[in-house]
């Protein structure tokens, strides 16, 4: 039986009843741990994240615990895909050991199958259906995921996303400002357009206003609006975006255009519930829900003494943070798939380009891509979509003096870069000649199996597991 020992924060194989020893040059038979503590501390809470049994915990002390769906676990769960003696969790004070007990349908660290493993607090399993945490006995957990798979308009399973929507899902009923954060086209007006939907304003509009594409001078009349003669071209009244929204919710994304001396009316909009439009005398009441969104660093900002501390506040009573495509690879699938419609259908092999490749324009780019590739496949019911229509092939690397490296960066940082478009490069080109098998692939490059799922995590690159 195969078991991993641990020497200077690495876990290395051992066969049973061997010394085990670590191997001293070859790299890659060493697996890193994760980047959380690996000492476990004197008591542990060991909760359920999502699955059938969501909200329950065991407080962990030294000693053995058996999960599964055995009368005789110290946690029983209720989850169909969950064997019945399924994990053995020991604690004791190195870390955490996690051992499968022969499942049926496997344990899971960091999306990559395991026998035995050490973690420290924090770290994140799923057997079965079942997300288990390791948490620290005083730690604050906040909000369990959300069990579901979407929010209206919001596609993806992975936790990352599942945690976004249990925040939305409390945070739609209320009134409070919510402030979305995020990089561009991670789908910020696609959440806000969820949180209306989701809330008691559902019925009244939803009012769009993007600081982005509008004159600097005439934001405020957007906004607020103007009355006639207010300014040159201002030839009749006009109702801004918070009037517009009455008894709805209004929506201005990049909120980080907004210039300083324009930010106390927005903070008086807010607390108040009143505009005065451009030119006007006197203020409207309104009542809206109000939602904003941006890419920059507002904290940063704040303290760079671009951005009032106060406004800040009151917007983000509630923040929510998207996260980049790239880091929740395990989403492409559905995503995709949401995209492709009955239009297409989708090869494995762009499947695995989708998944290798880094998105920097996130699900909007995504979505371009498979549009641009749907206009170019042949048109007919068995179409499918091709790698070659994607455009996204990385191009050949030259060799010598004209090969091309990065500039306008440090030496680390290129060097970096480098080394891991190489290591990627590597990977998928390892998987393609084992047409995906992954334990095939390790015995090719002489990798070690988790280790070689360790690196398709890192680069969100899939395979198929065997033998």
């Amino acid at each position: 039986m195969l078991g991993f020992g641990r020497v200077n924060g690495y876990c290395f194989e051992e066969q049973e009843g061997a010394v085990a020893e670590p191997p001293e040059k070859d790299p890659t038979h060493v697996i890193p741990l994760s980047g959380i503590a690996a000492l476990a501390p004197n008591k542990l809470r060991l909760v359920v994240l999502s699955g059938a049994d969501a909200g329950r915990e065991l407080l962990l002390e030294q000693g053995t615990y058996l999960v599964g769906k055995a009368p005789t676990s110290q946690l029983q769960l209720t989850d169909s895909s969950v064997s019945w003696e399924h994990l053995e969790i020991r604690v004791h004070q190195h870390g955490i050991e996690l051992r499968d007990l022969g499942s049926t349908n496997g344990s899971f660290f960091e999306g990559a199958k395991f026998h035995t493993i050490t973690v420290g607090a924090g770290a994140i399993v799923k057997i079965g259906q079942t997300e288990l945490k390791l948490a620290p006995q005083d730690a604050q957990l906040g909000i369990l995921p959300s069990t579901s798979s979407s929010f209206y308009g919001l596609l993806g399973r992975s936790l990352r996303m599942r945690q976004v929507y249990a925040l939305l899902e409390r945070a739609s009923v209320s009134d409070v400002p919510i402030l979305i954060e995020g990089e561009t086209g991670t789908g910020k007006e696609l959440a806000a357009e969820a949180i209306h939907q989701a809330s008691t304003r559902a019925k009244g509009p939803f009012v769009v206003c993007d600081l982005a594409g509008v004159s600097r001078t005439l934001i405020e009349s957007e906004l607020y609006g103007h009355v006639r003669g207010a300014f040159t071209g201002a030839d009749r009244d006009r109702a801004g975006a918070f009037e517009q929204a009455a008894n709805g919710s209004i929506f201005i994304d990049e909120l980080g255009e907004l210039e300083l001396d324009a930010q106390p009316r927005l903070l008086r909009a807010i607390e108040r519930r009143q505009v005065k439009p451009v030119g006007a005398s006197v203020y409207k009441d309104v009542d809206v829900r109000v939602i904003t969104a941006t890419n920059r660093d507002l904290a940063a900002e704040v303290k760079a003494g671009r951005f009032r501390e106060d406004l800040y506040h009151r917007l983000a009573v509630v923040r929510v943070q998207l996260p980049p495509l790239r880091e929740r690879k395990e989403d492409i699938p559905v995503l995709t798939e949401a995209f492709l419609g009955q239009r297409a259908g989708l090869p494995p092999e762009t499947l695995a380009l989708l998944m290798e490749y880094d998105w920097p324009g996130n699900v909007r780019e995504l979505r371009n891509v498979i549009e641009r590739a749907l206009s170019l496949a042949p048109q007919s019911e068995t179409a499918m979509l091709e790698p070659h229509l994607l455009g996204l092939a990385p191009a050949p690397v030259q060799q010598g003096a004209g090969r091309t490296l990065p500039t306008g960066t440090s030496y680390k940082e290129a060097k970096e870069r480098l080394l891991h478009e190489w290591e990627r490069t590597f990977i998928m080109d390892l998987l393609r000649r084992a047409d995906g098998n992954v334990s095939k692939a390790a015995r090719t490059g002489g990798l070690d199996r988790v280790y070689l799922h360790r690196l398709m995590k890192k680069h969100g690159i899939g395979g198929v597991e065997s033998e």
